[in-house]
């Protein structure tokens, strides 16, 4: 998304939250000057991949054992 300074100054609130799922651009006289952004949004997304890589039947125990295991 991408908006403009003075509309990122009189929503500012509505901005921070949108933040937490997009990525908003903010410009003057056009062009890009800034980045509003989820710092923790590339780490969720990491997280979210992970779900379901363990079998169900194997605890989380067990898992780490396996992976320090492989140090």
């Amino acid at each position: 998304m991408s908006i403009t300074a003075t509309e990122l100054k009189e929503n500012l609130s509505k901005y921070l939250l949108l933040s937490a799922t997009e990525d908003i651009y903010i410009t003057r006289n056009g062009k890009v000057i800034s980045k509003l952004t989820n710092p923790f949004q590339e780490r969720v997304a990491i997280a979210r991949s992970l779900f379901g890589v363990l079998p169900s039947d194997v605890t989380a125990e067990e898992g780490r054992e396996e992976r320090l295991s492989r140090i």
